[in-house]
């Protein structure tokens, strides 16, 4: 496929621009300038530039939504509701069927008790009013009003506590904490980068006749014990299972 990625030089880019090139050809955009060794066709462009986004969604048969903003009110804005207003609506013009959005859990359930388990994808949505979990669920909605209009599909997967297995919060070399294997760390709902970016690829290349609805939902993550999260869904629909699971990422070691 032809495949328009928009934020592809951000923080999951990097790793999912690598997973889709072996198997499709990819236009990557990003408001930042390009990496220096890429090996890929790059185009300089902003996800609330409406022209910009109609121009490079141009003989594309999907699209790829990793661009994010979170801590400008006005910027969160325009990238995270109005971006994807500008990205569907150039997919209906040019006849592109396949949108794979990203954004966080918290879009979803934000604002459920502490104490709730067995949540899901398919929950009525509480993003409570924090920047970044309530643009981004507006984002979603736009693109949801879309699916029934237009001949889209839309999968939206939702990520919490990414982590580079074995080393930095983010990517290797930048800021971040850092999380050994093996090691406690903060919260259960966490998945590595390497399994973000097939999850992405696997939403992607789903068969379209075998999805319950045009927009649907999904959260990544490994199998929880506790059940609080439920990736059930992911497995089902997008034949996607994380490859490092949490006891992985969070072992208490026996004498604590």
């Amino acid at each position: 496929m032809n495949v328009l990625v928009i934020g592809g030089n951000g923080m999951m880019g990097p790793w999912v621009v690598p997973v889709l090139a072996t198997r499709h050809r990819l236009l990557v955009t990003d408001i930042n300038d390009p990496p220096p060794d890429a090996a890929f066709e790059y185009r300089q462009l902003d996800v609330a530039d409406a022209a910009a986004v109609d121009s490079a969604a141009a003989g594309m048969d999907a699209i790829v939504n990793l661009s994010v903003l979170r801590a400008d009110r006005d910027l969160a804005f325009h990238v995270n509701v109005r971006g994807n207003y500008n990205l569907a609506r150039a997919a209906a013009r040019h006849g592109v069927r396949r949108i794979v959005n990203t954004g966080p859990h918290n879009q979803v359930i934000g604002r459920y008790l502490p104490w709730e388990h067995r949540l899901h994808p398919d929950l009525p949505p509480r993003s409570g009013t924090g920047l970044y979990g309530h643009t981004k669920a507006l984002g979603h909605e736009v693109l949801r009003v879309f699916s029934e209009r237009y001949d889209l599909y839309v999968q939206s997967l939702l990520f919490a506590g990414l982590r580079v297995p074995g080393s930095w919060w983010l990517r290797p070399k930048t800021r971040g904490r850092n999380f050994p294997l093996g090691q406690d760390l903060d919260g259960g709902y966490v998945v590595a980068w390497p399994d973000a970016a097939t999850a992405v690829r696997a939403a992607l290349e789903v068969d379209l006749a075998t999805l319950p609805s045009r927009c649907e939902s999904y959260f990544v993550l490994p199998d929880l014990p506790h059940g609080k999260y439920s990736s059930e869904k992911t497995e089902r629909v997008l034949g996607w299972r994380a490859t490092y699971q949490l006891e992985q990422f969070w072992n208490r070691s026996a004498d604590l």
